[in-house]
């Protein structure tokens, strides 16, 4: 049922809405390693197909090229910014680490974090990396984007918490605690047996809060959740995830924890991943807007925001890459350290036929502001979802 039976709004003045207001999106992973796909790319992918490349390893060869692209062609240059326009989103997380092998961790974020910056600065006038709060609105103010380094995991740490340091001079400024499988830190959602911060778990939590950086429990267990309110010093956050009293889904969070989260003055950003906000293959907006609803109801006005997680078309998070179907995701000997199960619906045969009308790709971001006027929201409400309730929260905790 909508928030108000009678909308607040007209569609052209939820749209004008948007294109004034600031708008953050909490995450947004590939915003800087797959928020392109020229057609150099694109021959590039089909001839890595051939040899038998599988998609994990085509992923960090094109989020490669991205950069090199963004570099040294003007016309990737102008497609890639369209596509911010397009948005009419001011600044985006992205993610610089995330589920893999362990040894490997470090070297992909320094990677990847090198790509960011790359494309960052081949384009000046338009892109801006966030490090502070006086960024996010200087992007507002001043029509650029800005970008937020953030961890979807902290295996790139390694044992060492003075790598903390080394990333937050590069410009980390949000991390994860876990991705869906056990770690150094703690139990994620999808592990088979969860359950709360490891010892290590907890000095990490103390070190993030020395080094001013927000503490993110999206992907992990419920247990790592409450463990890291009670240790952390700071507001606690989920950046992008759903409630899983509108649908019950590992991915999703309680009531309780989502309102512990408000009490400790953190925010909980709703993800538009259809297989985690709704049963049936195809899901649209309302399904969405049903999840903010409940979230406000539960926490307050001032503690829901957006983080899609979603860049492309498809069941998950996505890139717009345009793999092969027959592009295998890895190789059929290794272990794939996601951790998502065909039950999760976000790939594999579960998640074949599984689609989110209203929302194809990162340009169609401008629905979600429509959507929720349409629902009912007013003015000052959606401003503050669209990005005012996320510049509190980074304001007092990142500076």
């Amino acid at each position: 049922m909508p928030y108000r039976s009678k909308p607040e709004l007209s569609k052209e003045e939820a749209i004008e809405l948007h294109n004034s207001s600031l708008v953050i999106d909490a995450q947004q992973p590939p915003i800087t390693s797959g928020g392109l796909f020229t057609d150099n790319m694109r021959k590039a992918l089909d001839d890595w197909f051939k040899e038998g490349v599988t998609r994990g390893e085509a992923k960090g060869l094109l989020s490669n090229m991205m950069a090199d692209e963004i570099q040294n062609n003007q016309d990737a240059r102008n497609e890639y910014v369209e596509l911010w326009e397009k948005s009419g989103v001011n600044v985006a997380s992205g993610t610089y680490a995330g589920p893999s092998k362990i040894e490997e961790a470090y070297e992909i974020s320094v990677n990847s974090i090198s790509n960011a910056l790359a494309i960052i600065n081949a384009i000046p006038e338009k892109l801006m990396l966030v490090t502070k709060g006086e960024h996010i609105k200087e992007t507002h103010e001043s029509n650029k984007h800005g970008v937020i380094f953030d961890f979807q995991d902290t295996l790139s740490f390694g044992t060492d918490l003075s790598k903390v340091d080394f990333f937050y001079n590069l410009g980390l400024r949000v991390v994860q605690l876990t991705y869906n499988l056990r770690n150094l830190v703690g139990d994620g959602c999808t592990e088979y047996y969860q359950s709360g911060l490891t010892y290590f778990g907890r000095e990490l939590v103390s070190k993030l809060n020395e080094s001013n950086i927000l503490v993110d429990v999206s992907h992990c267990s419920e247990q790592v959740g409450w463990d890291a309110i009670e240790t952390s010093k700071s507001p606690v956050v989920i950046t992008h995830s759903a409630s899983s009293s509108v649908f019950a889904h590992d991915r999703g969070k309680s009531d309780q924890l989502a309102k512990d989260i408000a009490d400790n003055g953190g925010f909980f950003g709703v993800v538009i991943i259809p297989g985690f906000i709704q049963s049936t293959n195809t899901g649209n907006l309302d399904h969405w807007a049903e999840h903010i609803e409940h979230l406000v109801n539960v926490m307050g006005i001032d503690h829901v925001c957006i983080g899609t997680d979603k860049m492309g078309p498809g069941p998950g998070t996505e890139s717009l890459f345009e793999y092969p179907t027959e592009m295998l995701f890895y190789k059929k000997s290794e272990f794939s350290w996601q951790g998502w199960q065909d039950k999760h619906r976000v790939n594999g045969p579960s998640a074949k036929h599984i689609k989110l009308e209203g929302y194809n790709d990162f340009a169609d971001w401008p629905n979600l502001t429509i959507k929720l006027a349409e629902r009912g929201f007013n003015d000052v409400e959606i401003k503050k979802m669209l990005g005012l309730n996320y510049l509190r929260v980074f304001e007092e905790v990142v500076g």
